[in-house]
């Protein structure tokens, strides 16, 4: 899209430079080799990173999809590059290794399928694309490989109408092999995202920092710059495991999940700081879990008195859950929210055995005593959590 359509200069020189003239885009078809694909490992690292789902990129704006698609006849995994069905491979390993439900993500529209185009000069008016392609596709994974999230994008300035999308939806909640399991966002066509949906995306990168009426999704990238794999990022380029710990408890604590994005490499690995930032995640979740899954928005979304102090509530318990993500030098965390009772609450910090002293402020909170820990005693490196009970 840069280097052909928009022919932003460091790209059309980086094409010239770095390959042969007359090179097209389809030529990069062959060189995406995924020699080093392991579905099994990525299945492991998923596992690791405390995850509950995963989405696959199955095709995106450029049309080359990873299944071997009837309707995109020699540009797939399984005709060119690969030669493998990379969409089964990891949909088998995801299913046999984790309880992580599999999800694809499908570009509804093409940046440059003649058919589209024909259809966008016509205004619309004619269908071409989405009755031989688009829609066609999305029955195919649908039904060959029932993911449980369906994950749609692109609408290429088409209203819904031109893709059908309600025909398609009534389909896979009533009809689908997934109908009882499959949850889809709001990605259906022009003036559709953020109004229309089982979960709202909004925009990409989207963290509002305040509940939204409606279940939605933080769909961001590790890597600052991009949604793929870039050779040339640099370390600064990618969010560290305490911004990464930020973006999950707020998006948490809003009402939302996070869909933390990686670009693999063309020859199939994930790149090891891209699974080094997933373990971390998981390291996190195994000591603060309780305070992520399962939890629902409190009455406040982050502490008037202190900030980087976000709540969530369990439920089930009847807690509320502060996570704050500095720890203070004092020793002492005043929380504004909180209305603690005497005789009533108690306060526990997650991985330390003890209950925590406590003062009530009334109104104004509660002043709470933190246990005078070395490093080695910490129960984790970044953001922790407070479990509070039998308080208003």
């Amino acid at each position: 899209w840069y280097w052909q359509k928009e022919k932003r200069t460091p790209y059309v020189k980086f094409m010239k430079a770095n390959y042969p003239p007359g090179f097209s885009y389809e030529d990069f078809g062959p060189l995406f080799t995924a020699e080093f694909f392991d579905p099994n490992q990525w299945a492991d690292i998923l596992k690791a990173s405390g995850a509950k789902y995963v989405v696959l990129t199955s095709k995106h704006h450029e049309g080359f999809t990873l299944w071997g698609s009837k309707y995109s006849w020699n540009w797939n995994a399984v005709d060119v590059g690969p030669k493998r069905d990379l969409v089964a491979e990891l949909a088998t390993s995801v299913r046999i290794r984790t309880d992580l439900h599999f999800g694809l993500y499908h570009s509804l529209f093409e940046w440059f399928n003649p058919l589209f185009l024909e259809d966008a000069t016509n205004v619309f008016k004619t269908r071409k694309f989405p009755t031989s392609k688009s829609l066609p596709e999305l029955y195919e994974i649908v039904t060959k490989y029932q993911p449980e999230i369906i994950w749609s994008d692109g609408d290429g300035n088409a209203p819904d109408t031109y893709w059908n999308s309600t025909g398609f939806l009534a389909w896979l909640y009533n009809d689908s092999p997934v109908r009882d399991t499959v949850v889809s966002n709001d990605r259906w066509g022009v003036g559709s995202i953020c109004r229309h949906g089982g979960f709202y995306t909004c925009s990409d990168r989207y963290n509002p920092g305040h509940l939204l009426p409606h279940k939605w999704e933080n769909c961001m990238t590790i890597d600052k710059g991009s949604w793929g794999y870039r050779r040339d990022a640099q370390l600064d380029d990618y969010l560290t495991i305490e911004d990464l710990v930020k973006q999950l408890v707020e998006t948490v604590s809003c009402g939302g999940n996070l869909l933390m994005n990686i670009g693999p490499t063309h020859d199939g690995r994930i790149a090891v700081v891209f699974e080094e930032r997933l373990r971390q995640v998981g390291a996190w979740l195994r000591v603060n879990g309780e305070a992520i899954y399962g939890t629902k928005p409190w009455r406040v979304q982050n502490d008037t008195a202190v900030p980087d102090v976000w709540y969530t509530f369990s439920p089930r318990e009847g807690r509320v859950n502060a996570i704050f993500l500095n720890w203070p030098i004092s020793g002492t965390l005043e929380l504004g929210e909180p209305q603690a009772k005497l005789g009533e609450t108690q306060v526990k910090l997650v991985g330390y055995k003890e209950l925590l002293k406590w003062v009530a402020l009334g109104e104004k909170g509660i002043i709470i005593a933190l246990p005078q820990l070395t490093p080695q005693q910490m129960p984790c490196q970044w953001g922790w959590t407070l479990q509070l009970t039998g308080i208003n």
